[in-house]
């Protein structure tokens, strides 16, 4: 058997496995006192009896204690391998805490159904109006200048505008019954200042 191990045949080490795998795990399992790790420590075993199967001597009776040594030499070597991996997890940062998203969640939710809401109401306005609106409250533009953009009486700019204002504000207003109070919404169309772009 022996000499077969040493030159590297594949059934007598079928045979070596057959024979001392149970010996070599209950030996593992006494080192280490954890049935998993002493599993892994039986095929760590005889891989590292193939890696080293040339040292074996041509004299000698059983094999059993040679492989209880490699056995020996794997426990300590895992158990090595443990502690520094231990290591190194402890000198990691602490994971930082999960931010609670829900309340950006619910924010996200809530402004999208309002932009839902505010593009159904845009729908609702004439093409004059709209171009109005976004003249004079999304780019921040006076009546003068919004009329000359446009090419119509400063009157006019003024006419649609409040057109377009009154019918934005009855559109996003709540359904009666919601819970809100008349008179506590934003008003639907104020102006802003883009700057200059």
């Amino acid at each position: 058997m022996r000499s077969r191990v040493r030159a590297g045949d594949h059934d007598a080490f079928g045979e070596l496995f057959d024979a001392y795998a149970r010996s070599v795990y209950n030996h593992a399992y006494r080192l280490t006192g954890e049935w998993a790790v002493a599993e892994d420590i039986v095929s760590l075993t005889f891989l590292e009896a193939w890696r080293l199967r040339a040292k074996v001597d041509d004299e000698g009776g059983s094999l059993r204690p040679w492989l209880l040594g490699v056995a020996t030499n794997v426990t300590r070597n895992t158990r090595r391998a443990a502690r520094r991996h231990a290591a190194a997890v402890a000198r990691l940062p602490p994971p930082e805490a999960a931010e609670d998203f829900a309340d950006e969640l619910a924010s996200r939710i809530d402004d999208a159904e309002q932009l839902a809401l505010v593009r159904t109401a845009l729908a609702t306005l004439r093409r004059a109006e709209r171009e109005v609106l976004a003249l004079c409250v999304w780019s921040g533009l006076d009546y003068a200048a919004a009329a000359r953009a446009l090419g119509v009486p400063v009157g006019t700019v003024r006419s649609r505008l409040s057109r377009a204002r009154t019918k934005l504000a009855k559109a996003v207003e709540p359904p009666e019954g919601c819970g809100q109070m008349r008179g506590g919404r934003i008003s639907a169309a104020r102006p802003i200042q883009e700057g200059n772009r």
